[in-house]
């Protein structure tokens, strides 16, 4: 995707005003909450604006739904953790029902399946992550081959190294089949990556990954937080069996919403998570003195949904089935190919350089520049410019579309700010902040 996909010039407003024209994701920036109409938001890949269904949802549930029916709405809410999950599936995953949760968090889903998937293969003795993963997925891996004596293998795709790091040669921390090969052999249980960096967007090569990995007898543990919503994962065409993933980012569903879990039918008899709650034992309110595991999804829930947050989620992932997401992840490409323009007519003069594939299908809907300066200078997007986008260490300012609630003007405007910004060095001022929130 070149710079010839704009309707003219790239670094003039009229350009993007046209591009808004002709979306056909435009009208649905209306059912999105917008705090402040003059603050150019760009940190929907962090967490997604409120949509005004949500409000409505959600209060319904509380006054008519938990307010009048008390412990009798637990008659309809006991499965609604499925119910979710098969309209999370349907919207943003490409996959079909009785396969998927909306449940827990993040972590704790990746703690299930990594060492459900782990503890099914016991003759083997390897798992396999990359440096520049998100930290829990880090973390967690390594407390897991810790607990059990397995050889844990991290990629060094960013340089910083971490437990049995090996130095890989990729661009932009994207990993591919190629260089994952030379460490898959049949002594790996488990490989886990993301469907979308966290940090520099890159998107790697999910079926042939996914392909490598299962030809080692191996699984594959996707985790989609940074992708859900904003690509078009098809899990069936990917051959994806297990994934993990928050709903709170793309999926525009609230701070701490339900995050989701993904078993593919197949695998399912395969797999027995650790936590043996009581929603995954097939007798459910028997209440039973030994622990049978449920037939399909409902085996890998844990516990009590939060349907206060499923009602969320639900609100959202409507509004996201109706898009498309098709046509989500082509906004998303071309939103960020506005932004690799403006970065190279306007901010690389300045210092900065892109760390993001160019290329459309090899990144989601964010991208990072780099900046010795970067801390500052995103902190002083907040307090003097009315942008929001977020810091990643070392050098690094994350910048995102997200396709539903932000416009291809408002993309433009932020950085059109950034770039007066920087030229003017007004940054240099800004006055650190004591929170730890980046």
């Amino acid at each position: 995707m070149t710079n010839d996909v704009f309707p003219g010039d790239p670094t003039l407003r009229s350009t993007a005003e046209a591009m808004d024209a002709t979306d056909p994701l435009a009208p649905f920036r209306s059912e999105f909450h917008h705090g402040d109409p003059e603050q150019c938001y760009l940190d929907g890949n962090s967490l997604g604006k409120l949509p005004l269904a949500t409000i409505e949802s959600v209060a319904n549930f509380v006054t008519q739904e938990w307010g009048s029916e008390l412990v009798g709405g637990w008659s309809h809410w006991i499965d609604e953790a499925q119910v979710a999950g098969d309209l999370l599936a349907r919207a943003t995953l490409g996959a079909g029902p009785g396969q998927t949760l909306v449940c827990d968090t993040t972590s704790v889903n990746f703690y299930q399946l990594a060492l459900a998937a782990i503890e099914a293969l016991p003759e083997r003795s390897t798992v396999i992550i990359d440096s520049a993963n998100f930290p829990t997925d880090r973390y967690i891996l390594e407390g897991i081959a810790r607990a059990r004596d397995l050889k844990l293998i991290t990629l060094d795709t960013d340089g910083s190294g971490g437990p049995g790091s090996v130095r890989v040669q990729v661009q932009n921390e994207r990993v591919t089949a190629e260089a994952l090969a030379p460490y898959l052999d049949d002594s790996v249980a488990l490989v886990t990556l993301q469907a979308i960096n966290y940090r520099s967007g890159a998107r790697p090569e999910l079926k042939e990954i996914t392909e490598a990995v299962k030809s080692v007898g191996a699984y594959m543990l996707w985790d989609c937080s940074h992708a859900g919503g904003a690509i078009d994962l098809d899990f069936d065409g990917n051959g994806i069996d297990l994934a993990v993933g928050c709903t709170y980012k793309y999926g525009n569903s609230g701070p701490g919403s339900p995050a989701w879990m993904f078993v593919r039918q197949s695998v399912q008899d395969q797999l027995r998570v650790p936590i043996q709650g009581w929603f995954a034992q097939e007798d459910q309110f028997v209440m039973g003195p030994y622990f049978e595991k449920a037939q399909g999804i409902r085996g890998f829930q844990t516990a009590s949904p939060s349907i206060v947050g499923i009602r969320a989620v639900q609100a959202s992932y409507e509004i996201i089935e109706r898009a498309g997401i098709a046509t989500i992840e082509r906004k998303a490409a071309l939103g960020t190919q506005l932004m690799i323009a403006l970065v190279d007519a306007w901010l690389t003069p300045l210092g900065v350089t892109l760390g993001t594939p160019r290329e459309a299908d090899h990144r989601g809907g964010h991208i990072i520049i780099r900046h010795p300066d970067a801390e500052k200078i995103a902190l002083a997007l907040r307090k003097i410019a009315n942008v929001i986008p977020d810091y990643r260490q070392p050098d690094a300012i994350r910048l995102a579309i997200s396709p539903l609630p932000t416009s291809y003007q408002e993309v433009w405007d932020g950085f059109d700010r950034l770039r007066d910004l920087m030229a003017s060095g007004d940054y240099h001022g800004v006055e650190p902040e004591s929170s730890r929130v980046t």
